[in-house]
């Protein structure tokens, strides 16, 4: 199974960006990882919150095949421990998914047709992040998922 990681927008921080880059090169050892993102909408100024989401919405959408499992990183989602989360990766690739495909949307959230596409939504907090800050928490906790699953140290229970 490959897991991907789609994102509107790309990284500034540099510090960051190395961060998330150390988990990418961990998660190499036991599954296909991969980040892919979508450029910042050009012109968004002059476009309202709606229109926004829409296009940002069909850019989402058009990265995704008929058979990928699609999860909406969004505040209204299911929490889970670190050890539920590391279940849930289990239980996905179980099931025989070729592609599973984790999406962090633009500032507005997402469009109503990328909520109608979505196989489910997971929160990681009810807290709010910055988008940047999302990519390395989601790379990290799908390394601590698998470490986990593999009853490496890395996990402290």
């Amino acid at each position: 199974m490959t897991i991907k990681l789609l994102c509107i927008g790309k990284t500034d921080s540099k510090e960051l960006q190395k961060l998330i880059e150390v988990y990418l090169k961990r998660l190499q050892f036991y599954t296909k990882f991969e980040i892919d993102v979508i450029p910042d909408l050009k012109k968004a100024k002059n476009l309202d919150e709606n229109q926004q989401k829409s296009k940002e919405g069909e850019l989402i959408l058009n990265k995704v095949q008929t058979s990928d499992y699609l999860v909406l990183l969004d505040e209204n989602g299911k929490q889970f421990s670190s050890e539920a989360f590391s279940e849930y990766l289990q239980k996905r690739m179980n099931s025989g998914l070729k592609q599973l495909i984790f999406v962090i949307g633009g500032p507005y959230g997402f469009s109503e047709a990328v909520y109608q596409r979505a196989n489910g939504k997971i929160s990681l907090s009810k807290m709010t992040f910055s988008h940047q800050m999302v990519r390395l928490f989601v790379t990290e906790q799908i390394y601590r998922g698998f470490t986990i699953l593999k009853n490496e140290p890395y996990h402290h229970r």
